[in-house]
């Protein structure tokens, strides 16, 4: 596997499983309409980039200090990969969505919402550390990890932008949660399968 598609693959599944930011983005989207919803998406996107920009320059030590420490934290990426599919793959597919405080949100309180939430969550920063320790290597150059980076971010803005859409209209709401339950199955099953396979991968 490349280290494109590894990347590509991997921040797909971990994007599309359930989580603090998607319970943000559908919480918004249904009080307080389809805008805000895509406010609250932009603000993830942007805390994405702060969890890899800490994560490239943490990464890029570790590669020139520690071969040894390098090999371990991409070992425990690997178990997080599996981790999270095996409980991606059981949950049954219900959000918790606190839908009782409908004060409303200036587009500013919006974005810094959905910034605050994914900035705060150590479920990303696992995930951006987990991804960048299994597809980087000492020869991988600065602008490619970068690339990686804003792919990462972009992904994120895309699926949640889908999200609010669909949680901003009624008939697309119900759809959407019908089919998260199928996806989880899949997610689950496709992440933990990329983790052990990671896992026994040469290392670059």
């Amino acid at each position: 596997m490349t280290e494109v598609l590894a990347v590509a693959v991997i921040t797909v599944l971990a994007v599309i499983a359930p989580g603090a930011d998607f319970a943000m983005v559908v919480r918004n989207s249904y009080l307080h309409g389809r805008r805000t919803g895509l406010l609250g998406a932009l603000g993830v996107a942007a805390g994405v980039l702060v969890h890899v920009t800490y994560t490239m320059l943490g990464v890029g030590l570790l590669i020139a200090s520690s071969a040894f420490l390098f090999t371990v934290i991409k070992l425990a990426g690997a178990a997080y990969l599996v981790y999270i599919g095996v409980r991606t793959f059981r949950t049954r597919g219900e959000v918790t969505v606190d839908l009782e405080n409908r004060t409303g949100l200036t587009p500013f309180a919006a974005l810094r919402t959905g910034f605050l939430t994914n900035v705060l969550n150590p479920k990303t920063t696992l995930f951006v550390v987990s991804t960048f320790a299994q597809v980087v290597s000492p020869g991988t150059p600065l602008p490619q990890q970068a690339g990686y980076g804003l792919f990462m971010s972009l992904a994120h803005l895309l699926w949640f932008g889908v999200v609010a859409v669909f949680f901003s209209h009624d008939r697309m709401r119900g759809l959407m949660l019908r089919g998260q339950k199928v996806l989880n199955k899949v997610i689950g099953s496709v992440l933990a399968g990329l983790g052990v396979s990671l896992a026994f991968a040469p290392s670059h």
